[in-house]
């Protein structure tokens, strides 16, 4: 009996200093985290140039005689990793309605005067079909937001550019392009 006591004592005694050996192994441990980063530049989702229009009505007298400004907030939501420059052009040299056309020379594009978070240098843009620069060296950054003024003067509605066309519709795409710098 004292013998199965002694190896009792014995074997509780090489358990306990057998676990204090298992609790002084290791205890920490390390791992690499790698951030893989790519450039990026995107219009984004929620920008209202995207599949939206913008309506200019002229049903007066009135309406021929003044500037019509059409404003749309949040026309672009640029995210970008580096500076970039906002282009505007259209799809072509006229509105369109069949075969009758209003140059489109007689839209004018330009920043809000509450222009958004966008930075940079803002220019306004008379539309052609040719690039013109918009926004130049926004800086980087995540969802910047660019409110646009949609402007046909008095000057141009007013004359030949659009007095005196057919009633209707005339239609013309406008396509921005935001380039990383």
């Amino acid at each position: 009996m004292k013998k199965s006591i002694v190896i009792a004592a014995l074997t509780i005694g090489a358990t306990i200093l057998g676990t204090n050996n298992v609790q002084a192994q290791n205890t920490t441990a390390t791992t690499t985290v790698n951030i893989t980063l790519k450039d990026v530049i995107s219009i984004d989702a929620g920008s209202t140039a995207i599949g939206n229009t913008v309506d200019f009505n002229y049903v007066t007298a009135a309406d021929y005689n003044s500037d019509q400004t059409i404003n749309k907030a949040n026309s672009l939501k640029v995210t970008s990793t580096k500076n970039f420059n906002v282009k505007v052009k259209a799809g072509g040299a006229n509105f369109m309605n069949g075969t009758n056309l209003i140059p489109v020379n007689v839209l004018t594009i330009k920043a809000a005067s509450a222009s958004g978070t966008m930075g940079g240098t803002k220019n306004t843009v008379v539309l052609s079909a040719t690039d013109q620069t918009l926004v130049t060296n926004a800086p980087l950054g995540s969802a910047l937001t660019l409110n646009l003024d949609y402007t046909i003067p008095a000057a141009k509605s007013s004359c030949s550019d659009i007095l005196g066309k057919p009633a209707g519709t005339y239609t013309q795409t406008v396509t921005y392009t935001a380039t990383a710098l």
